[in-house]
């Protein structure tokens, strides 16, 4: 039996948004396009992108944003535009940074960049870790939330002196905004006030926001004409952006305005793993709707408890599990959204007490 056939028989469900079937994302697509007299784009000329376009810059902030097709072509796009200002002068990442993790190095056998690892890798960079770089500095990318541990985020304070450190030196600040949205409920701030400070950010259209796929990348006018021109170059002109754009600003509103319910039942989810020390949390506190959960066991062991509790108990907790860096132990992110927010506690409560007593069994 396929995962995907387990999902489908469990009654509770830990990770993410009810994913729905293409044919039925599809007909929401066609009726959203009905309804709102929907046109194709040419080549990212039309009316529908062109106004979602302006609508993210304006919430983020920005004289301008543009699509592309991927956030791995827009964070590099940018980030090389910044190098390449300020004379190929490299550009620092902290070392989970998707470019290093999830990229295959196209920063550096495409000669985007030069790009420099800052801090602690599971830690958030700080001003004083920049002020370790000696010499000439190009751009400073950094993620909010930082998803390969945990969703944590720098304070704001801290926050704040990253912005002036930057500023001061003349250095590029870059923002994987990849789930900006989810990080302004933890912040408990708008997202434009988030972002000022910022001389670029990237947001996604479809991770928290649940759209087909694609990117927006905000910032100067200038800034944004050049990276359009480059995207063009790397093959990202695609004829229709309409699928991507429809499938995001369908739903775009309702998601962002939910982030903060996301936020409470995340606390909600904290406070109810107090209760299983055996389940570890990480970060130490929720900063957005995503929490990392250690496991006292291997990871073959988890996946093993996964099915066991979604054949016998209607119970999905995680989709993809890393091993640890202890041996015999795993870990896994949960991205909370719609499955826990539709939950009921007492379902929430049960489905944790079920993962802690298979922990506690001998394999």
């Amino acid at each position: 039996m396929t995962d995907a056939d387990l999902i489908r028989r469990c009654h509770t469900i830990f990770p993410g948004h009810r994913a729905r079937r293409p044919a039925e994302l599809y007909a929401a697509m066609a009726a959203w396009c009905e309804a709102n007299d929907v046109e194709h784009d040419v080549y990212g000329s039309g009316d529908l992108i062109d106004s979602f376009e302006k609508k993210i810059a304006a919430l983020l902030g920005f004289p301008a944003a543009v699509f592309c097709i991927s956030g791995t072509m827009a964070q590099v796009t940018a980030l090389r535009l910044a190098s390449s200002d300020r004379n190929r002068a490299p550009v620092a990442l902290h070392p989970t940074s998707h470019i290093f993790v999830h990229e295959r190095s196209n920063y550096q056998l495409l000669d985007h960049f030069d790009a420099l690892q800052i801090g602690d890798r599971h830690r958030p960079f700080t001003a004083a870790d920049l002020d370790t770089i000696p010499g000439r500095l190009g751009a400073v990318g950094l993620e909010l939330p930082m998803r390969e541990i945990g969703g944590q985020v720098p304070s704001w304070d801290e926050l704040d002196a990253i912005k002036a450190h930057c500023q001061t030196r003349g250095a590029h600040l870059h923002m994987d905004g990849a789930r900006l949205w989810e990080t302004a409920a933890g912040y408990g701030k708008p997202v434009a006030e988030i972002a000022a400070g910022f001389d670029s950010v990237y947001v996604s259209l479809y991770k928290g926001i649940g759209g087909l796929g694609g990117a927006m990348l905000a910032g100067s006018e200038d800034f944004v004409a050049r990276a359009a021109e480059w995207f063009r170059r790397q093959g990202g002109n695609v004829i229709h952006r309409s699928p991507y754009i429809v499938a995001a600003a369908m739903q775009f509103d309702e998601r962002v305005a939910a982030m903060p319910a996301y936020f409470e039942r995340t606390k909600f989810l904290f406070e109810a793993l107090r209760a299983h020390p055996e389940i570890r949390v990480n970060p130490a506190r929720p900063a957005a709707n995503m929490l990392h959960l250690h496991l006292p066991v291997g990871r073959e062991r988890a996946l093993a408890i996964r099915a066991h509790l979604a054949e016998r108990h209607g119970v999905w907790l995680f989709n993809r599990i890393n091993h640890g860096v202890l041996p015999d132990t795993s870990y896994f992110e949960l991205y909370v959204g719609d499955n826990l927010l539709d939950a009921q506690d007492d379902k929430v409560a049960d489905a944790l007490a079920l993962l802690a007593a298979e922990l506690r069994t001998p394999a």
